[in-house]
């Protein structure tokens, strides 16, 4: 049995209807969360540099990594529940001040002599278990903020944010290591710290008064799985994305062979994936104004023809220039994709239930991730890199015919696309 809006708690807010740019709260939540990305990619780049520097074991610095992203899943699932459950805003207060304090550990104790390979861990575990918890606080507060209309604008905003800090923080990363060991990580701390900042500013409920108090913490988990699959179009989302990023992850594996198969240095390899990132960017400038102009359905299903259209020249590719533009054009549609359907499910999923909707739906992407690396690196040991180009064409040809004859996608176009006439 479902529950209705009005159980959940979910009545509509009020929301700023001005320019994105007017709109105080917005602002304040988008640039906290800017400055502290970029601190954030300039200690992941750091991190493993330093205890490299400790220990000289490449496994070490692979174990601190890997560290990082076992207390993401680990703290996923009960992060949904628990941002539902607690007040956002002091959530996301109480992640950044603790990941200010863990990461100012590290010059700290470099200052004194007594930085160890073990405090590296437990940092990384703890800021992999705060960010958890702080993103998917973030991304269920966006629509508490801004009006539905303008979801798609601010999505692309923070998708062209991330691909920004993507190029520009590990060059600040490795820059500032340079200087000195404790730069990276003393500037990550500052930026938590201006993020809790720009959060106490904010004046706007992150989330909605509750109508009753809530269940056991299992039943409220299961009570978001249960919602993501009863929808039928994000469910289908769902799917179709875990199939995406499955092949998409496995994508840079297969560049990074591929480039050393025609000769291209580590510099060269750095410059294909910073053309695919330039592409990214483009594609979330883009993404708001197609995604006004293009229904739903036109959309989803578009992206996903590209894609199994754009995969195959990877077979073809001639120069590392070349790997590079067809990587910009991929991650293009990527990001176009993404500002879609982002908005999508986050105008879709009631207030009660975003962290919960959220952290299951990120549970399988990050699932997969960890597979497609894994499967990736056996396909091209055993088939070869031409064979393993063209299985992953033929997968993206099937995601492409699913999203072609999935009819919830078609009916959520006309549904888009019949709201926003009413809205006019």
């Amino acid at each position: 049995m479902s529950l209705s809006n009005r159980e959940l708690g979910f009545v509509t807010p009020k929301r700023h209807s001005g320019r994105l740019w007017q709109n105080r709260d917005y602002l304040l939540l988008w640039g906290g969360q800017a400055i502290s990305a970029t601190g954030s990619a300039a200690s992941e780049l750091a991190l493993p540099l330093l205890i490299l520097s400790l220990t000289h074991s490449p496994v070490q610095a692979g174990l601190v990594v890997a560290l990082h992203t076992i207390a993401i899943l680990f703290s996923n699932v009960p992060a949904g529940a628990l941002v539902d459950r607690w007040n956002r805003k002091y959530m996301m207060l109480w992640c950044d001040a603790g990941r200010a304090v863990a990461l100012a550990s590290i010059p700290f104790a470099l200052a004194l002599g007594h930085l160890t390979s073990v405090q590296l861990y437990l940092v990384a575990m703890v800021e992999g278990a705060l960010a958890t918890f702080f993103d998917l606080a973030q991304a269920a507060s966006i629509p508490r903020v801004v009006h539905k209309e303008q979801l798609p604008t601010a999505i692309a905003q923070q998708e062209v944010t991330g691909g920004v800090v993507t190029l520009l923080g590990p060059s600040l990363g490795g820059m500032l290591y340079g200087l000195a060991q404790l730069l990276p990580f003393l500037a990550d701390a500052i930026s938590y710290i201006a993020s809790v900042c720009s959060l106490l500013l904010v004046r706007t409920p992150l989330q909605e008064k509750r109508s009753r108090l809530s269940s056991k913490l299992h039943m409220e988990i299961a009570a978001g799985m249960s919602w993501l699959w009863r929808h039928p179009v994000i469910r289908t989302i769902a799917l179709l994305m875990g199939g995406l990023v499955f092949i998409d992850d496995g994508m840079r594996l297969i560049i990074v062979v591929l480039a050393q198969h025609q000769g291209a240095s580590s510099f060269t390899t750095g410059l294909i994936f910073g053309m695919g990132g330039m592409g990214g960017i483009v594609g979330a400038l883009l993404g708001a104004q197609i995604q006004h102009r293009l229904s739903f359905g036109t959309v989803i299903i578009g992206a996903f023809w590209a894609f199994a259209l754009i995969w195959p020249l990877y077979a073809l590719a001639s120069s590392p220039f070349v790997i590079g533009g067809i990587l910009a054009c991929f991650w293009l549609v990527d990001e176009v994709y993404d500002v879609v359907q982002i908005s999508y499910r986050r105008a879709q999923v009631p207030d009660a239930l975003q962290g919960r909707v959220n952290s299951a739906y990120r549970l399988g992407i990050y699932s997969l991730l960890a597979l497609g690396n894994v499967l990736t690196g056996f396909l091209l040991q055993s088939v070869g890199l031409n064979s393993t180009i063209l299985l992953f064409a033929a997968c993206l040809v099937l995601l492409a015919l699913g999203a072609t004859f999935n009819r919830q996608v078609w009916k959520a176009g006309i549904q888009a696309a019949e709201e926003k006439r009413g809205d006019a």
